[in-house]
């Protein structure tokens, strides 16, 4: 990795400095050309650093403010009144040029909303995306967006979607014409609203992109597509759900390891094993969701998250910015609409 820094907004989320500090500093280990601007009270992060080796201090570099959004500012409220916040001044960093990519764990709408009025959308874009990946039967992520972005959207909308999301899963994974989908109520073309049908008929005619119809929700862990275009709503509630099944999951199977002597035996002797399987099941281990579609980097952690869940949305940040991944998005597009247009 050459060179790279990422702006950190280190007061939001559940937990603030006491999980964003710590996931810097092992970030810095791991990267060793990676800086960090660490944005917040001063003397708060502080306290997390104290231990820390000289090699990691000397790559970062704190921007005190007081100011912090919190769960409960409505969008436009923290964009008008939240002007001196960590998370405004952490995507400010990235729209000056100083830092290459923001990481949050604070309010999704407030962030939405600033990074959109800040970076600006790309060329060819009316909305951003908020997008992760999802665990599959083939050990391969799934891409699904958008997750609550945009509660509603129009063909046009799901269209760029269909774009970004195919452009983000060739830039990470390097994967040639990944398989893009509609999630809908049925792959039959006569089922769906308006906005799907249409947006499945406008896919159907762009060469560039692998469209392979449409899908159902019992489809998106099979691994057989590696992008799933849906409005906020949908993927909202689709995201939650998942992640609230496979909590159920990983309690109900500690629970039955340790029903009766044998059982609890049996799962010593394969305890590896089993940490795995429950690692891989946790909807942590697949932590940051990306803002794509602006002119900048931003990555969304979940607010809940531990140090080990953040540290995962810091590594998407720069493995998003390594790969230049809005000029990606904005030279496909541009391929694309001249196609169409042609």
């Amino acid at each position: 990795m050459k060179n790279l820094t990422l702006a950190l907004d280190a007061m939001g989320g559940d937990h603030g400095p006491h999980v964003t500090v710590p996931a810097a500093l092992q970030a810095l280990k791991f990267h060793t050309s990676l800086n960090i601007i660490l944005v917040g009270d001063k003397t708060e992060i502080e306290k997390y650093l104290s231990q820390a080796h000289s090699a990691e201090l000397s790559r970062i570099e704190i921007i005190h403010t007081t100011e912090v959004v919190t769960m409960c500012d409505r969008p436009i409220h923290a964009l008008r009144s939240r002007k001196n916040s960590s998370m405004r001044i952490a995507l400010e960093l990235v729209r000056d040029g100083k830092a290459a990519a923001c990481v949050s764990a604070g309010n999704t709408g407030a962030l939405m909303a600033m990074a959109k009025v800040l970076l600006k959308t790309l060329p060819g874009i009316d909305r951003p995306a908020l997008v992760s990946c999802l665990p599959a039967m083939t050990g391969k992520p799934v891409y699904l967006l958008d997750l609550g972005a945009n509660v509603s959207c129009d063909s046009e909308t799901l269209f760029q979607f269909a774009i970004m999301g195919s452009v983000l899963c060739e830039a990470v994974h390097k994967k040639s014409r990944p398989k893009v989908a509609l999630l809908n109520v049925g792959i039959e073309a006569i089922k769906g609203n308006d906005q799907v049908q249409q947006a499945g008929q406008i896919l159907q005619h762009t060469d560039q992109i692998n469209y392979i119809g449409f899908v159902e929700g019992d489809e998106i862990y099979t691994g057989n597509v590696d992008v799933i275009v849906c409005d906020g709503f949908v993927g909202n509630i689709t995201l939650k759900t998942s992640e609230g099944i496979a909590k159920l999951l990983v309690h109900q199977l500690k629970r039955g390891l340790n029903d009766g002597f044998f059982v609890r035996l049996l799962s010593k002797l394969i305890a590896p094993r089993i940490q795995d399987v429950l690692s891989k099941m946790n909807p942590d281990h697949y932590n940051g969701a990306s803002l794509i579609g602006l002119r900048g980097i931003v990555v969304k952690s979940h607010g809940n998250a531990d140090e080990a869940a953040f540290l995962q949305a810091l590594n998407l940040a720069a493995t998003e910015a390594k790969r230049r991944l809005p000029e990606m998005i904005k030279d496909r597009l541009e391929s694309i609409l001249l196609d169409i247009n042609s």
